[in-house]
């Protein structure tokens, strides 16, 4: 199959009004010899898709206003490099932006077979979170068995992933929740321990729930004022993940606390990195990752779905407070 030279894909546009997101036609190429070529079946919605959408993340300079950071599809080229993936092969793929479309160019070493027994749109909710969290809390971290793992948005697409991961690997997961649904929810992917934040001062609970050792490593999405409390939160020589900013950019901390707990505090966003870094992450999810969900001792996540037509509908799910599991959008290509 020969890729059309103009495809579908969603493009974020501005007007007075603020941002929106558009059909629209855009120009493909061939696959570079190190690259697939995918038709999509399904692309994942995700956070810094939100923050894309407002002008204030890009993955990559070409795609700037062409936001999807996750397929799941078939593959219906490949460039003369590419010897492990076959023409029909069923995969799922870590884009560099430009995932919200019929069909997308990929480097060879961000793509992964769809694991047998998961769905088009089971695959689509893997890549960008399970990169994300492998990266960080397993590679960058040193996750370790035993550790305590404080989750912050434990309900969304990346802190299910840190919850299974975490149990993955025998640590103790923490799951925070805002509701009783969720927290149904992520006792169902496995949360060990599980706090409403709303009824309960997270803080007070992590500390009862290790006998005063603290969080060895927290998952943060928020930022915020909730920052000076994962502070208090972490264990002495713990890791504080800072993954998002849902809560907002500031945050009055105790330096002291940083010091004498000997706390280590790091940020991170994916798309930027490299496509050297990333296939790295990809050949240890093969190995370490894929068995479980092929296992589905790691179980896909709840599934909200939305046709490609209707990403602002999707978008608009992923910024309600009520929204839990993961959002996905469907192509056209597939039924």
């Amino acid at each position: 199959m020969i890729i059309k030279e103009l495809i579908n894909a969603i493009k974020i546009t501005s007007n007075n009004e603020g941002s929106f997101l558009e059909l629209k036609k855009r120009k493909i190429l061939p696959p570079k010899a190190d690259e697939v070529s995918i038709k999509i079946a399904y692309a994942g919605v995700n956070g810094p898709d939100i923050l894309q959408a407002k002008g204030l993340y890009s993955p990559t300079k070409e795609n700037t206003n062409w936001p999807g950071l996750e397929v799941s599809g078939e593959i219906i080229a490949r460039g003369e490099k590419v010897k492990n993936f076959k023409i029909g092969q069923k995969v799922v793929a870590l884009c560099n932006g430009g995932g919200y479309a019929d069909f997308i160019n990929i480097p060879k070493g961000q793509v992964l077979p769809l694991p047998n027994g998961w769905s088009f749109a089971q695959g689509a909710t893997i890549p960008e979170t399970f990169f994300t969290i492998m990266q960080t809390l397993k590679m960058h971290s040193k996750l370790k068995k035993g550790m305590f793992v404080l989750i912050h948005g434990s309900s969304g697409g990346i802190g299910s992933t840190a919850i299974q991961i975490a149990n993955h690997y025998g640590a103790h997961s923490i799951a925070l929740v805002s509701s009783d649904e969720k927290a149904k929810y992520v006792q169902g992917l496995g949360a060990e321990h599980i706090i409403n934040y709303k009824k309960e001062d997270f803080v007070k609970r992590t500390l009862e729930i290790t006998n005063g050792h603290g969080a060895d490593r927290i998952i943060d999405i928020i930022g915020g004022e909730v920052f000076s409390k994962n502070i208090m939160a972490c264990a002495k020589g713990g890791s504080i993940i800072l993954l998002g900013l849902l809560g907002g950019v500031k945050s009055e901390i105790n330096l002291a606390s940083i010091l004498l707990k000997n706390i280590t505090i790091f940020g991170s966003t994916l798309g930027p990195k490299n496509s050297a870094k990333k296939s790295q992450i990809a050949k240890l999810l093969k190995q370490e990752i894929w068995p479980a969900l092929v296992a589905k001792t790691i179980k896909p996540p709840k599934i909200k779905s939305f046709n490609l037509d209707e990403a602002n509908l999707a978008h608009e799910q992923m910024r309600s407070q009520n929204h839990f599991a993961k959002v996905i959008l469907k192509s056209n290509l597939f039924e």
